[in-house]
């Protein structure tokens, strides 16, 4: 049985893979020993437009990687997010006695299948697959807050999760990328579940959370509460765009603007850093420009901040959430740029916002460390218990109780309202 597991993220702007080793004792840990990543080719927004061209930036990064390493690999584990990702709250209630005389008796493994079943028949279109159930809460003769029903005596049986479900053409997409690319798919999970096993703690998963994705398309999110994800959506924008605006004012290429934001780009500006100068290439013969690292957040500014009210506003308008005491936690590329706490923390009115970045988790090459690579450093994560006993099937993760204190979620969406 392999000790091998590959991560691989299919982003927008970047395609990233680490190889982490599984060790052979009881503690099972994970040792990161192969980390790459290139500029993507053959995406928009999140979606493959061009597999051939994907595929060719997937074999070369996972071979960078591997030389990295000093091995070869032949499996991968993957994730989708954007658009073509649906999170749907669904239940199921069961009877435990199924010999028709509706007794107490105790809830064991196949009274807890049936009631995951139950929550599973939910209607959605043809062209999306299953790709999670995540359970959020059992309920047991009427009373919730149950973290696992096994052993516990009743009539009824009842579960709440959320369902994940993705476009069959975007799984089908990502399949043909990686078996083009010469490797073997061994599954795909949603992106923001993955970076959460890489960068939310526990405490922070019961008391109630925000995973905010800042990628180069798309901007997902994930909320956290009771110990388990409770909702998921997807924001149509992300950091190409703020890209695209630095192109358009400063009247230059989107080559040049995507590297004066990755090396001078902040959206959040005070002291001495105002009046840095920032000298802007000339463009076909054009003589170099002279501009100031606060006229690049002038422009940067206000499309972040556009960004996270459109994610506030689509957390707090579509989901149930009415309290959260943890906190929002930044990963993607766009959690790399200076003053994106500050911003955040001005847009929620909280303070409880940090980036998510990677535990050590040992290996010479400690770039997987950053905020970007939450995710594909997730799928290994959470794929771990999987290898290690031979099988392929994703765990949810359980849900645990919640603080019932009043949060900076309860303040902020009083004040929202």
């Amino acid at each position: 049985m392999s000790s091998i597991i590959v991560g691989l993220d299919i982003g927008t702007t970047y395609i990233r893979a680490v190889i982490g080793e599984l060790s052979q004792d009881e503690d099972k840990n994970i040792e990161i020993i192969g980390v790459a990543k290139k500029p993507s080719q053959g995406l928009r927004n999140g979606v493959i437009v061009n597999i051939d061209a994907a595929a060719s930036v997937i074999r070369e990064v996972i071979e960078e990687a591997e030389l990295s390493a000093g091995i070869e690999v032949t499996q991968v584990y993957t994730a989708i997010g954007g658009s073509q990702v649906e999170g749907l709250n669904s239940s199921g209630l069961v009877g435990v006695d199924q010999s028709g005389h509706n007794r107490s008796l105790e809830i064991d493994s196949v009274v807890k299948h049936r009631v995951i079943k139950a929550a599973q028949a939910i209607r959605y279109s043809e062209d999306k697959r299953e790709l999670h159930i995540l359970p959020q809460d059992y309920i047991i003769d009427g009373t919730p807050g149950y973290k696992d029903p096994l052993g516990i005596s009743g009539v009824r049986l009842e579960v709440k999760t959320l369902l994940i479900i993705a476009s069959v053409t975007a799984l089908k997409n990502i399949e043909q990328c990686v078996t083009r690319a010469e490797y073997f798919l061994d599954g795909v999970m949603l992106k923001t579940l993955a970076a959460s096993y890489a960068t939310v703690h526990q405490e922070e998963m019961e008391q109630g959370s925000i995973l905010i994705d800042l990628g180069g398309g798309t901007t997902d999110v994930m909320v956290l509460s009771g110990g388990a994800p409770v909702f998921t959506a997807s924001i149509p924008a992300g950091g190409n765009l703020v890209t695209n605006d630095i192109a358009i004012v400063k009247k230059i290429s989107n080559a040049t603007a995507e590297r004066l934001k990755i090396d001078y780009g902040c959206c959040w500006i005070t002291g001495n850093e105002m009046n840095e100068e920032v000298i802007i290439p000339g463009l076909g013969g054009r003589a170099p420009e002279q501009t100031t690292r606060f006229d690049l957040c002038q422009i940067i500014q206000p499309r972040m901040e556009e960004i996270f009210t459109m994610v506030r506003k689509e957390i707090v308008h579509k989901s149930n959430i009415k309290e959260l005491g943890g906190n929002i936690v930044l990963t993607g590329g766009g959690a790399l740029m200076p003053g994106i706490v500050e911003l955040a923390q001005s847009v929620w009115r909280t303070e409880n916002v940090r980036i998510g970045e990677v535990s050590d988790l040992g290996g010479a090459d400690q770039s997987y460390r950053s905020p970007d690579f939450a995710t594909v450093v997730g799928l290994v994560l959470a794929n771990k218990d999987e290898v290690a006993s031979g099988g392929r099937h994703h765990k949810s993760k359980e849900p645990k109780n919640s603080s019932s204190k009043e949060s900076w979620w309860k303040r902020f969406t009083k004040s929202f309202f």
